[in-house]
């Protein structure tokens, strides 16, 4: 072979062998690194820009698509110990003419964290009315999604700032009651009782309880490999603190039930959607919504958990667009009429 053809194989080969190896060892000794690549990627892929503003001397971090138009926007507010790439799944079956924002929420990712701040539901609803009016998303009445804990701050939102919205999504929302208490409820009471709140199942420490962590939000089994395990909890480990003090302050008693608390206050017409198999909040809760919400749309998904939007991310985004749009052929029949 000719010494110039083998050295252009050589070279070529370890152009191919630089990245393939790069990948390789952050699988292996980096897959927190891999994780946070992961999000970039698929943001960058889906044309989702990370934003900043400002409140004074607080920084809410964001992701958006799109431009205000005839549609409503639409507010994304994510579950506990989340951020805002959890709602990419979803905003991979959105138009992208559809103007989108998700935000982390108060504490979460890049978003302000203090000691001194009011993470109470009550709280993160006034903090998330301050990001609204700091990127003027109501100059016109946008439509609001939010779920789990992120959905009890949305109800509460819609019942506080009514004319800011003209429509909501609540996915399998926390803050209410319930006559069945579902895994994680008998799970958190097995702990208080043994002294062992400090284990709480939602904030792992270890791939063995990330994996425990899984099979509690999901129906559906994920079969995740132990290194992509491991690069789960070492990107949550250091927030791990600061999620403790969340949680208890979101299950203390003003923040428990607040959606329970606020729901007869919320005018906007609202679609609920819950996992009929979710162990983390009885699914019964839907029928609570039905009962005091006056125009409430309930879809109940069959062979689904609490993860709702990444167990089925596509449903899910149909769902949110069949509302929307039968909302707006609503308002031309009423402008008509």
């Amino acid at each position: 072979m000719d010494l110039d053809v083998l050295n252009m194989f050589v070279i070529a080969g370890g152009t191919l062998a630089i990245p393939i190896l790069a990948f390789v060892a952050s699988f292996l000794l980096w897959p927190s690194a891999l994780i946070r690549i992961y999000y970039w990627y698929w943001r960058r892929a889906l044309g989702m820009q990370v934003r900043y503003a400002n409140y004074d001397d607080y920084q809410f971090c964001y992701s958006y698509r799109g431009r205000p138009g005839y549609r409503p926007s639409i507010l994304m507010l994510h579950g506990f110990s989340a951020h805002k790439d959890m709602w990419l799944a979803i905003v991979k079956f959105l138009p992208k003419n559809l103007h989108l924002v998700c935000v982390d929420m108060p504490g979460h990712e890049g978003t302000t964290r203090s000691a001194l701040d009011d993470y109470s539901i009550n709280g993160q609803a006034k903090r998330i009315h301050q990001f609204v009016e700091c990127i003027k998303l109501n100059r016109r009445p946008f439509h609001l999604v939010g779920t789990s804990m992120g959905g009890n701050v949305a109800g509460v939102y819609a019942a506080q700032y009514p004319e800011d919205i003209c429509s909501l999504t609540l996915i399998c929302p926390a803050g209410l009651p319930s006559t069945t208490d579902s895994k994680f409820v008998k799970q958190l009471r097995e702990l208080q009782e043994s002294q062992g709140i400090d284990r709480i199942p939602l904030i792992p420490s270890t791939p063995e309880e990330m994996a425990d962590m899984l099979k509690l939000c999901s129906y559906v089994r994920f079969k995740v490999p132990q290194q992509i395990l491991q690069g789960l909890v070492d990107v949550r480990i250091p927030h791990n603190d600061f999620y403790r003090k969340l949680f208890l302050e979101i299950v203390d008693e003003k923040s428990r039930h607040s959606l329970h608390e606020n729901m007869s206050k919320i005018k906007a017409p609202t679609q609920v959607i819950w996992g009929k198999q979710d162990q983390v909040l009885d699914v019964s809760g839907a029928s609570v919504l039905a009962g005091a919400i006056p125009d409430c749309h309930v879809y109940i998904l069959e062979n689904c958990g609490h993860s709702v939007v990444v167990e089925r991310p596509r449903k899910t985004a149909n769902l949110i667009l069949e509302f929307l749009a039968l909302l707006h052929s609503m308002d031309n029949n009423k402008k008509q009429a």
